[in-house]
């Protein structure tokens, strides 16, 4: 979605205009209340669209919450919140209820939590036009007007919709539904809280889509709160930064993202990895403050390379960024930063202000807080894992040595991963994981007795990945990525295909020689919090895995501390528990265990998606770091294609349980020839405002629907079937489309018939 252009200029003054919003909770006789929003200032003017972003914990959904009075029991509201010139705060529940939904709706951020689940969606959206309009809608007048707002936001089959309960509609559609709901009365201010936060990014694009045509047919402002940079640079007229409860920058979207001159703005920015460059994301050290805890001068001090006395003495009001006074900080579009550093900041980089423990010479820590490589020296020498050979390292006696890389293919530096002609002897031995043909379905329940259809989740799989290479499996939500990785993970005979590890046949393995193998193959959770014992502390639980190889006590007792270490946390942190640590330590202790056993494979199942950008960015620095020192091979989930960009060497693209394209990163994302990878990658929000508005979206029709017996799986939302013949589009109903070489580089296929020219432009009519 592209902004609309500058903001429409319609009635004088405002639709919303927040002073010193303040919410607090607790507090007593001996003890004030803790601040988490602390004094906010925000305009939006008609048909604006205002970005507010930050880290979780930021204040931003309270924020958003709070403007409509929606804030949670026990909140203590300052300051003036003004809606059309009419004053918010302190009005009565009941006045409150008769503006929500008519001049001011919301969008929020989980729809199947919001909407009633035992309602149908047609009903809920027909309620809020009977309880808005006057005259009164009778039901069926209303549920008529339901049907036609699901048709305008793009939801397919709006009739049927109608009459669905939430559960029975995808994420996607549900979002869509909230917005139709929300717009139903053409409300002045549409807030959207983290509205494509869990979707797949074709489908964001569509309720990306979906807002703006809304926003556009009623003519109302937006208030989009979000943690996506990309979505912001893409969508908003004007971005407002949250940190600690406060703005402490916020501009014209073009000036805050391309020109930050606050250093947690430009540490945001620096820290979200880009698809459009292979450059490594910069992590902001440190942790934001927990609320009440600020201080009396700025919050980001702490974490700020620039940080003087004075910073940490007087909290800094927004300042104008062109020039030092406070006298254009008033003004709409004025660019403003809470710094006292703005000069210093303007000619520096994040990489240049934050800098880089590999780059810079300093000692490798964590962004959480954590330890040096220097913890690692009191480490018996000699241990490197039972898969894993350091140089001039013997390997334990237990083990065979495996043979160190002897070709040029799949190593970290080979971005293609393709074997090298010239050195092709070896290439065997490279080799961690080969999967050919792999397939998997499920039983489908039945109704009352009757058998239904098994629901083929894996059709055919194909993959390699060597020594030292990162393979990463992308694709939309129900592609088979996860079912993929866990056929691999139980090393046990797979329904259909062949899966090969370190040249071992899982269907053919004992069960001794399958727990041998399993040290080789370990794996880093999505949800670390839920893969952590809680009455565990984090060295047993790092330990666990050593105990399970039979290790020898003091070989464990001896590793738990040189894991911590060099995944970034102190050997200290041995004896915490997991609630003790934030989100990135945690995952970082899950990486410890994981390396434990010294793995020669780690399965890596979306590892950066329940983090921060600042955070995301210091998981990914390590795994970059660990697959330099350790040259493990990783199998990369995840739907966020700018974390592939920056960490996979390979990637393969799958849809409906089947690879579509494969090659290296550099050729898949500079060439793609898939219809399906050109759609995945230009849904891909870039966060460059200019940039951004710039490329040509391709939006796909919503959901993958009933795959198909034959021919190509993709046809029914594939944009080339419009350009082809009836001949061609026969044969793509008729004949499933095989792998074939893409092009000039090693390695890279696509399954299509008819596929895109080399370079992007118009589709190739064989």
């Amino acid at each position: 979605m592209t902004s609309a252009g500058p903001a429409a200029q319609g009635p004088a003054g405002p639709v919303l205009e927040v002073r010193g919003l303040t919410v607090a909770f607790g507090g007593g006789r001996r003890r004030p209340p803790v601040p988490v929003v602390r004094g906010v200032d925000l305009v939006l003017r008609p048909g604006e669209v205002l970005g507010l972003v930050g880290e979780s914990g930021a204040g931003k959904s309270l924020t958003a919450l709070s403007l409509l009075g929606l804030a949670p029991p026990g909140a203590r509201l300052g300051g003036s919140v003004r809606l059309l010139g009419e004053e918010l705060l302190g009005r009565p529940e009941r006045e409150l209820a008769g503006l929500r939904g008519r001049r001011i709706a919301m969008v929020f951020q989980d729809p199947l939590h919001a909407l009633t689940p035992v309602l149908r969606v047609g009903d809920q959206i027909a309620e809020a036009l009977r309880i808005h309009e006057r005259p009164r809608p009778r039901r069926e007048a209303a549920l008529r007007r339901a049907v036609e707002l699901l048709d305008f936001v793009g939801v397919p089959q709006p009739s049927r919709a109608a009459r669905a309960l939430p559960h029975q509609l995808s994420g996607g559609m549900l979002q869509r539904a909230m917005i139709a709901m929300a717009v139903a009365n053409r409300p002045a201010v549409l807030v959207a809280d983290e509205p494509t936060s869990a979707l797949d990014v074709t489908v964001q694009a569509q309720v990306l889509d979906a807002l703006a045509a809304a926003r556009r047919e009623t003519g109302a402002a937006l208030l989009l709160v979000t943690h996506d940079l990309g979505v912001v640079a893409g969508a908003a007229d004007r971005v407002a930064v949250l940190y600690a409860g406060r703005v402490v920058e916020t501009g014209p979207a073009e000036a805050v993202l391309r020109r930050p001159r606050m250093p947690y703005t430009l540490g945001l920015v620096g820290s979200v990895p880009r698809l459009d460059a292979r450059v490594p994301p910069t992590p902001v050290p440190g942790t934001a403050p927990a609320p009440g805890a600020t201080g009396p001068g700025c919050p980001f001090a702490p974490r700020c390379p620039l940080a003087q006395p004075e910073c940490r003495t007087a909290e800094p009001h927004l300042t104008g960024v062109d020039s030092p006074s406070h006298a254009d900080a008033s003004a709409p579009d004025a660019h403003t930063a809470a710094c006292r550093r703005i000069p210093e900041v303007r000619h520096r980089s994040a990489a240049q202000l934050f800098g880089r423990a590999e780059s810079s010479g300093r000692p490798a820590t964590t962004p959480d807080g954590g330890g040096t490589a220097a913890d690692r020296e009191h480490v018996p020498a000699g241990w490197a894992g039972p898969w894993q050979q350091a140089a001039g390292t013997p390997v334990p006696a237990d083990r065979p040595a495996e043979p160190l890389p002897t070709t040029a293919g799949g190593t970290a530096g080979n971005t293609d991963g393709g074997a090298n002609p010239a050195a092709a002897v070896g290439a065997a031995a490279d080799v961690v994981l080969a999967v050919s043909g792999l397939g998997r379905s499920y039983p489908a329940p039945g109704f009352r007795g009757r058998r239904a259809p098994a629901v083929r989740a894996v059709e055919w799989v194909d993959l390699e990945v060597r020594r030292g290479q990162t393979l990463a499996l992308v694709g939309e939500s129900g592609a088979g990525k996860s079912t993929t990785l866990r056929e691999i993970a139980a090393l046990a005979a797979p329904q259909a295909g062949r899966v090969e590890v370190l040249g071992q046949d899982t269907a053919l393995l004992s069960r001794r020689a399958a727990r041998e193998l399993r040290t080789a193959v370990q794996l880093v959770p999505q949800d670390p919090m839920s893969s952590l014992d809680p009455r565990m502390p984090v060295g047993d639980i790092v330990a666990e895995p050593l105990h399970a190889a039979r290790v020898p006590r003091a070989v464990v007792a001896a590793q738990v501390p040189r894991l911590l270490s060099q995944v970034g946390l102190c050997p200290a942190d041995a004896d915490g528990y997991p609630h003790q640590f934030s989100g990135g330590q945690r995952q970082r202790v899950a990486i410890a265990r994981a390396l434990a056993v010294g793995p020669a494979l780690l399965l890596l199942d979306e590892p950066v998606s329940a983090l921060d950008v600042s955070v995301q960015a210091g998981i990914l620095d390590l795994l970059l770091r660990l697959k330099r020192e350790l040259d493990p091979a990783y199998l990369l989930v995840s739907h966020d294609l700018a974390v592939v960009r920056q960490l996979a060497d390979r990637v393969s693209v799958m849809y409906a349980g089947r690879t579509v394209e494969s090659g290296g990163v550099a050729e898949v994302f500079g060439r793609p020839r898939h219809p399906y990878t050109r759609a995945l990658l230009s849904a891909v929000p870039l966060p460059d405002p200019v940039a951004e508005r710039s490329r040509r979206r391709i939006v796909l029709p919503a959901g993958q629907g009933p795959r198909a017996v034959a021919g190509c799986g993709f046809r029914a939302r594939c944009p080339v079937q419009a350009v082809l013949s009836a001949a061609e589009r026969r044969r793509c109903a008729e004949e499933t489309p095989r792998g074939r070489t893409a092009g000039p580089a090693a390695g890279h296929t696509v399954s299509c018939h008819f596929p895109h020219d080399t370079e992007p432009g118009p589709v190739r009519r064989p």
